[in-house]
């Protein structure tokens, strides 16, 4: 499940969705708790917002004219400016897990979304087998928790945010979910 929520995390951020992720969205349904209540806001989203909509809202926050909104990116979050240590550091740690950069991606790889889809790779094994707690733990700790959670804050208030809001909601609690669980020992 955690790869899951990883995974999907990793789909919304790193494109906008087509019809056929937006039509499965929308049979998502969660309970009252709060995680429950932003599927069920995702869902009901994802089932009433044309893709047109979704893609103008996911180019506004992220791409824009020159810049989007926000910009996605742990070397930004972390320093200011992209293309910095945080980055050449996550290279680093993808040669060592055997992750390699997909030459048809022009993002950095430190992308929100590219790190969600590492880190639902690590879970599930996409790179070999399935990485220990501890290496996930380290991987986690190193180059998500440092700046994710207030990524996903951002985008939860960011002013072009609607059908991405409860994107943001669910990439929080989950950050710190994991944070939590990855804390304990």
């Amino acid at each position: 499940m955690r790869a899951d929520l990883y995974g999907l995390l990793g789909k919304l951020l790193f494109a906008p969705p087509d019809q056929n992720s937006l039509n499965a969205l929308a049979a998502l349904s969660g309970d009252e708790t709060e995680m429950g209540q932003a599927f069920n806001a995702l869902a009901k989203l994802a089932a009433a917002t044309p893709v047109a909509t979704v893609r103008q809202e996911y180019d506004g926050l992220f791409i824009g004219m020159g810049r989007g909104e926000l910009l996605p990116y742990g070397s930004y979050y972390l320093t200011g400016f992209l293309n910095e240590k945080p980055l050449a550091k996550l290279r680093n740690s993808m040669a060592a897990l055997g992750i390699a950069r997909h030459d048809e991606i022009k993002e950095p790889e430190d992308h929100i979304g590219s790190l969600m889809e590492m880190m639902a790779g690590l879970i599930a094994g996409r790179y070999g087998e399935p990485a220990s707690l501890d290496m996930q733990r380290e991987f986690f700790t190193t180059h998500i928790e440092p700046w994710a959670t207030h990524f996903y804050k951002d985008l939860e208030a960011a002013e072009l945010s609607r059908f991405y809001q409860p994107v943001g909601t669910l990439g929080r609690l989950f950050m710190e979910i994991e944070l939590d669980a990855f804390s304990m020992e």
